[in-house]
């Protein structure tokens, strides 16, 4: 894994969690993870923007050591075992809070499925510190798209920023089905948006719903949708996008990954 030299820019990240039994799985998916930070440059921080710490106004972690939260229910024991150990990041809490004063400190949450689901494919050691950002769920998503804008020079302190979520994610078209096909409007959505990103199209991304009948399939509530425009606004004109993974899994959850930079 590279180091970042002195006022090295990190990338942003776009990640997918989709089913949390992804965190235990060894699958095209989780290997992409695995492959993807070990091109990444070591991080002395990783902010992830949380699907699953829905807010009202924008919270930001400062647990000096975060627990471990198993946010679901229903699946087997062994996923309820799991721990992600990894140490918080209480000075880099104070940076992002003089970004967006605004942002409420927070000891009391922890790192949910959508930190540790992935980070623990990326980093299995748990040794890179994990903060978290909330979304603020009434908030318009250009109030979002403002944000990271405002969180953008995180990138030049070492910060890697990861929005987890979903670009696709419905429950009411879920198939349970092995391999099952995805719906048209699944893909059509998760294509969409991927050509607005390499468009740079900031107003598509943000104003999503013009896209019609297969935003409102796709996006039924955007709780997984919105930690995508933070690290899409994050990015700059020089930066390549790529997508590390893609794909729809359980026919109506986007797989897609993003990275900038």
């Amino acid at each position: 894994m590279s180091t970042p030299g002195p006022g090295s820019r990190m990338p942003a990240l776009f990640l997918a969690h989709g089913n949390p039994m992804n965190a235990l799985a060894d699958n095209a998916f989780t290997r992409s993870l695995s492959r993807l930070a070990e091109q990444l440059p070591r991080p002395d921080a990783i902010l992830v923007v949380s699907a699953h710490w829905l807010t009202r106004g924008t919270r930001v972690l400062t647990a000096p050591t975060p627990r471990t939260i198993h946010d679901f229910g229903g699946f087997p024991e062994e996923l309820y075992q799991v721990q992600y150990p990894a140490p918080g990041a209480p000075v880099h809490a104070e940076a992002v809070r003089t970004l967006i004063p605004e942002a409420v400190p927070d000891s009391t949450w922890g790192l949910d499925h959508a930190s540790w689901a992935v980070l623990r494919h990326m980093w299995p050691a748990a040794d890179v510190p994990v903060f978290e950002l909330s979304v603020d769920i009434p908030a318009h998503p250009t109030v979002h798209w403002k944000l990271g804008r405002r969180l953008a020079p995180l990138r030049d302190r070492g910060v890697l920023v990861v929005g987890s979520g979903n670009i696709v994610h419905s429950f009411a078209g879920v198939s349970w089905e092995p391999d099952p096909r995805p719906h048209p409007w699944a893909e059509e959505f998760d294509v969409w948006v991927a050509d607005a990103l390499e468009r740079r199209d900031a107003d598509a991304l943000v104003e999503y719903e013009a896209a019609g009948r297969i935003a409102r399939l796709a996006v039924p509530t955007n709780d997984h949708y919105l930690p995508l425009l933070y690290p899409a606004a994050m990015s700059f004109p020089e930066d390549d996008v790529t997508f590390p993974f893609t794909g729809i899994e359980m026919a109506s959850m986007s797989m897609r990954c993003v990275r900038f930079g």
